[in-house]
């Protein structure tokens, strides 16, 4: 039996098929959003690579900032209580996630059997966002994938103090203006990051084992940031970005399974 999770976040959608609910048969990401191409060329895609098509489906799960607008899904669901599932599937010791995406941060509790205890979630601003490391990736004319490897080579990160995108971006060109490293300026702006993330994980009580996912968390020097912030271990989830697509699948194995025992 053969279930899809689609995720179709601010600026990438994902899908994930799983096979009985627990093997991974096919996962693709591409970078466009929702009100875009991005849910009709991942759908495209992860048929290409599975060989498997919609008819093939027992059930088609969507979440995420765009569910609403995939019209093969046969369910929607938060993108909250998918990354939770994804993330304890993987991680059964998961107690604190910490979720990073394009234009959101959340953070979600978990009791030992993956039940979502509380959340926040940080979705009016785009400061410690995917979004805002994209600002800054291109006022210092770097490419996203290169901040990691300038994090690590930086012995003194500067301050940034904003969290508001436009105001980090003036302080971002200023630093630069007076010398400042770009190594020092862009581990100053994860450290930014972590302040916004870690505030938020307080908020729902950080418990071990903390656990990151979402497409920021593919960013080393982000989850080393955090890690020293929050004082406590920082896990990343194998393919961070396609944990709640993943979460989505598992949901959608579920109602398969809850449809078959009402029949």
């Amino acid at each position: 039996m053969y279930t899809m999770g689609i995720d179709i976040g601010s600026s990438s959608s994902k899908a994930v098929i799983l096979r009985d609910g627990g093997e991974v048969v096919a996962a693709t990401a591409v970078q466009a959003g929702t009100g875009s191409s991005g849910p009709a060329r991942v759908l495209r895609e992860i048929q290409t690579c599975s060989g498997l098509s919609l008819k093939e489906m027992s059930f088609v799960l969507a979440t995420g900032y765009g569910r609403a607008g995939v019209e093969a899904a046969d369910k929607q669901m938060s993108e909250i209580t998918c990354h939770a599932k994804g993330v304890f599937f993987q991680n059964q010791e998961a107690r604190t996630i910490i979720d990073i995406g394009g234009q959101d941060v959340k953070a979600i509790s978990l009791d030992e059997r993956g039940g979502i205890r509380q959340f926040y979630m940080n979705d009016k601003c785009a400061a410690g966002t995917g979004r805002f490391l994209e600002v800054m990736a291109r006022v210092l004319e770097v490419n996203l994938d290169e901040l990691s490897s300038y994090h690590f080579r930086s012995n003194h990160p500067a301050t940034v103090s904003s969290t508001c995108t436009v105001f980090a971006e003036s302080e971002v060109i200023s630093l630069l203006s007076q010398g400042i490293p770009k190594e020092d300026i862009i581990a100053g702006i994860h450290f930014s990051v972590a302040v916004k993330a870690c505030a938020l994980a307080q908020r729902v009580g950080v418990r071990e084992e903390v656990v990151m996912c979402g497409g920021v968390a593919r960013n080393g020097g982000v989850a080393d940031a955090i890690q020293s912030a929050l004082g406590a271990r920082v896990t990343v989830t194998h393919t961070p970005q396609l944990t709640g697509a993943l979460g989505a699948a598992l949901l959608a194995f579920e109602e398969v399974k809850r449809k078959e025992k009402l029949v």
